[in-house]
């Protein structure tokens, strides 16, 4: 048993007795999307799970231009939602450079088609669709990841963040 108290799982057997452990079961969820979507249980949180503050990490210098494009387009969301850390910055770089490729491969698919002809003039399956498609597999796993898919999001109640003002704020506002 682990320290949650699920089994472990010998999924192959790496030499001299050692195990290769897994979980079972579906991905535990983070603890910031429990608390959005309402699910957090106190006896179910893990107490030695890090705490990360909420910030929007530097874009990596080796994505495309979409990928960074579609980068300043997430970034901000996320971090306002509190779902995006320092730490995350390879998980949306993962996202934003899966999308570069889908939206590539998209772009080839209009001007080619759907299906070309192969060297020996028979037709086939064009490679931007195999592109594509791994592409979108790739986007929907971190999708998941972050909270962003449609059956997430419908989980996930977030209220906005509202700046609070101090005294000498309000008191300067009301025009005194």
């Amino acid at each position: 048993m682990d320290r949650w108290g699920q089994p472990r799982v010998c999924v192959a057997r790496l030499g001299q007795g050692v195990c290769s452990v897994s979980r079972r079961g579906a991905k535990p969820k983070p603890t910031k999307l429990k608390a959005l979507s309402g699910t957090l249980r106190s006896d179910r949180l893990n107490p030695n799970e890090p705490e990360t503050r909420p910030a929007i990490p530097r874009c990596p210098e080796h994505l495309g231009p979409e990928a960074k494009r579609e980068w300043r387009r997430l970034a901000p969301q996320l971090a306002r939602m509190g779902l995006l850390s320092k730490i995350d910055r390879e998980a949306l770089a993962l996202f934003c450079q899966a999308w570069e490729r889908w939206v590539e491969a998209e772009e080839a698919l209009k001007r080619y088609g759907v299906m070309v002809k192969s060297p020996n003039a028979f037709p086939m399956q064009s490679p931007y669709l195999a592109v594509a498609n791994k592409a979108m597999e790739q986007m929907r796993a971190m999708l998941a990841e972050f909270g962003m898919s449609p059956s997430s999001r419908t989980r996930v109640h977030a209220t906005p963040q509202v700046d609070e003002e101090d005294e000498f704020g309000q008191w300067l506002r009301r025009g005194a």
